[in-house]
């Protein structure tokens, strides 16, 4: 995935292409569904399937940053997505996580390292990754492959590094709207 509606990929000979999409829409729509033909040609799905959507801007998130994230959560059925069975995506409060606390499933862990602000993925959770035999009661089957859009909204970066003036000054911030009100130390410039 490219700015401006580009694709870019590699065939078998290694020979590079590049797609232009009309809309943002059709670029999403295409990458989503690279993402599912991958996981279609996979004998096994052992670990996060991830293809982003848009990159959104700035460092990538690592451990011990905190999120605000909007997503919806698919059961992976009929090689496809299924039925909804989670999504803030139309509500006020957007999902607060910190990477690495182990608040969220592992695969959320994995599959949102490396993500910028504004940036969109899609993830293909196996079980293993996901709810694993246990599922979640009358939301989410046994054994069930998820599969979840996720944008960072919003991200307090968890390094800092000290300026020469002796402020405190974050090497990867990029300030944005806040989409709520808080006070828990998340920027709302």
């Amino acid at each position: 995935v490219r700015p401006n509606n580009y694709s870019t990929f590699y065939d078998d000979h290694r020979q590079n292409w590049s797609i232009m999409f009309e809309s943002e829409k059709a670029a999403v729509d295409f990458s989503k569904q690279v993402c599912i033909a991958k996981c279609n040609s996979s004998p096994a799905l052992d670990s996060v399937l991830c293809q982003d959507l848009l990159l959104g801007e700035g460092q990538g998130v690592e451990g011990g940053d905190s999120l605000e994230v909007a997503y919806t959560g698919w059961l992976f059925q009929n090689n496809g997505l299924g039925q909804v069975f989670d999504s803030n995506v139309n509500k006020d409060k957007l999902l607060r996580l910190k990477l690495g606390s182990g608040k969220v499933i592992k695969g959320w862990e994995e599959g949102m390292l490396g993500m910028k602000k504004g940036g969109r993925r899609l993830l293909i959770i196996p079980p293993a990754w996901a709810y694993g035999a246990q599922g979640v009661a009358g939301r989410v089957p046994p054994d069930s492959t998820l599969v979840f859009e996720v944008e960072v909204r919003r991200v307090k970066l968890a390094k800092e590094c000290s300026g020469s003036d002796g402020l405190s000054v974050s090497s990867r911030d990029s300030p944005a709207p806040s989409p709520v009100p808080s006070s828990d130390g998340f920027s709302s410039d």
